[in-house]
This record gives structure tokens, sequence and C-alpha cells, in this order.
């Protein structure tokens, strides 16, 4: 085989990742984007904020409906269409910002948008990490998940307790257990692009699209931690 044979195929390979994970962080944006837009569209109508907030059953049914959302898009992935897969992802955005609107009423727009700055470059620099670093991640997988379960059992129990110190401890440990899941997530989204296949557009979209979840979700809890952190109330 001539020099030209040997490397075509690597570099090949590696064109269809870039490709790929163009697409996971294509996505992701949409999603980020439109999250944001209905975040603003219901923290500045008061209509809206009536219908949302004045009633609990319908916050509590909108928290269920994106859980609903979540759970079809992942379980149910190889099963939907790709147009479906992106559909349901879009409306989990849209659904998200109008909960989320609660945090532009609750902190100033100053520190919220810190909080943003800061996730956004925590993000972006874990997210190169896990794509360029050569070490395995795939041991903090474990430990990662272990965490997360860790937090959201305390998040549940502190809302009985309304322990500040609870809350601040929490909130460290959440933005840690964020950033190891952006850099982990990215590599396993990296893994999974260079060996998605070239000649089914349909099936690489849909892993696009799981892949843009779980990074959103990544995004969005990690922003969270760092405005309870960082955030100055009203």
């Amino acid at each position: 085989m001539s020099r030209f044979g040997t490397y075509a195929a690597p570099r090949a390979r590696a064109e269809v990742m870039s490709a790929f994970m163009r697409g996971v962080y294509y996505w992701m944006t949409i999603g980020l984007g439109l999250t944001a837009v209905a975040a603003f569209f219901a923290a500045t109508s008061p209509a809206v904020q009536q219908v949302i907030f004045a009633n609990q059953g319908v916050f509590f049914g909108l928290i269920i409906a994106e859980l609903v959302l979540v759970v079809a898009v992942s379980a149910a992935i190889n099963r939907i269409s790709a147009s479906t897969a992106t559909g349901l992802f879009l409306a989990y955005s849209a659904l998200n910002g109008l909960t989320l609107s609660v945090i532009l009423l609750a902190y100033t727009g100053q520190s919220v948008f810190t909080a943003f700055v800061v996730c956004a470059g925590m993000f972006g620099a874990m997210s190169v990490y896990g794509m360029t670093t050569k070490k395995d991640l795939t041991s903090w997988g474990s430990f990662l998940f272990m965490g997360l379960i860790g937090i959201v059992i305390a998040s549940i129990v502190n809302i009985f307790l309304a322990n500040s110190m609870m809350d601040f401890v929490i909130s460290c440990l959440g933005v840690v257990i964020f950033t190891g899941l952006t850099a982990y997530d990215t590599q396993k989204l990296k893994v999974m692009g260079e060996t998605a296949p070239t000649d089914d557009g349909a099936a690489v979209r849909k892993v696009q699209i799981l892949g843009a979840l779980t990074l959103y979700l990544d995004f969005i809890n990690l922003f969270l931690m760092l405005v309870r952190l960082m955030g100055n109330r009203r």
C-alpha cells in the first residue's frame, strides 16, 4: 500500500469525526439559543409569568413534560426518526427556557450574564480538553455518576432543610461534577464520531441530537450551579 493510501483512511475518519462533532455543537447551540429566547420571553411577559408561576400545577406540569421529553429522546432514539428526535430536542429546549425564566426574575441581569460567561469559558475549556486529551476518561464515569446522584439527593433533602451552607457545598460540588462530565461526555462523543456511519445521514443526525442533548444538559446544569454561587438576587 502506498504512503498516500496508508494515511488516507485515518484522515478520512478524522474528517468524519470532525463533521460529526460540528453537528453536535451546532444543535447544542441551537438548543441553548432557543432556551435563552424562551426564558427572555417569559421573563418579560407578565401574562406568561401569570400562567406559569401563579399556578404550581402548570409549573410542575412543565417540569414533568421536560423529563418526559428527555426520556423520550434518550430511550427511544433508535426507534424514532431523525426529524422527531430533532423536534423533541427543540421542544425540550423551549420548555426549559420557560421554566428557567425564574432565574432571570430572581437574579440581577449582570450576575446572570457573568455566570453565563464563566460557564461558557469553563465548558469550552473542558470540552476542548475532552476532544484533545490522550488520557482515557472512561474511569471518570462511575465517579461522576455517583457524584451526580449524591447532589440530586442532597438537593432534595435541602429543599426541606433550607440550609444555606449545604446549598453552597452542593453548588461547589455541582460545578466540579458538571465540568468533569463535560470533558467525559465530549470524549465519549468523539469516540462515537470516529465510528459514525458515513452512509446513513438520518442515523448520524439522531446520534448528533442525542449528543447535543447530553452536552446541553451539562452546560445548563453547570450554569445553574454557577448562578447559585455567583448570582446576586434582586
